[in-house]
């Protein structure tokens, strides 16, 4: 009898499907600026070899790269495909930054069945600046917007100068300081 209890509540465990998270914290020597913005979604700069190569293990399905072929993008399809994972490349620099390359990342992360997914370039910085736009667009202020990307890792007035240059909003300049007539 306990037996068959056993292998009932075996049966029942194996239906149910592992819950989809990822890790909360890795070492930055592994995924540098790392930070789960929700359980199935994470943003990252560039992972180590040894990351690329677990990122399964670690309970990613889907992985988008924004680094360009100068960085060695390409080298990484290979590693993230073979382990079954998806992996969506969309080259981004702060000059060719568009609307186009933010809608691409926006197309992954409105699919349900890409989740969990790692979304990277070198440090977060171009990741950021996507979610900004994505923010904005979906009705967020623009101090709103900027705030979910310094979330998400934009961290530099070039890119983020970006990203209002791609939403159409003019950058704010300070005003020149008043002459002094002698």
């Amino acid at each position: 009898m306990a037996s068959m209890k056993k292998k009932a509540l075996l049966l029942v465990l194996l239906a149910v499907p592992a819950a989809a998270g990822v890790p909360q914290t890795v070492d930055p020597a592994e995924i540098p600026a790392y930070t789960l913005l929700r359980p199935d979604l994470a943003v990252a700069g560039q992972p180590s070899p040894q990351a690329l190569a677990r990122l399964k293990e670690m309970g990613f399905r889907t992985v988008v790269n924004l680094r360009t072929e100068k960085e060695g993008a390409a080298a990484e399809a290979p590693v993230v495909e073979a382990q079954g994972l998806r992996y969506v490349w969309v080259p981004v620099t702060q000059d060719t930054f568009s609307l186009a390359d933010v809608e691409a990342v926006g197309k992954v992360l409105d699919d349900p069945s890409a989740f969990p997914v790692l979304v990277h370039c070198a440090s977060s910085n171009r990741v950021g600046g996507a979610f900004a736009v994505l923010e904005s667009k979906k009705g967020k202020s623009l101090d709103e917007a900027l705030a979910a990307g310094r979330a998400a890792g934009l961290h530099s007035p070039q890119m983020e100068a970006a990203v209002r240059r791609v939403l159409g909003v003019p950058e704010t300049v300070p005003p020149a300081p008043a002459a002094v007539n002698p």
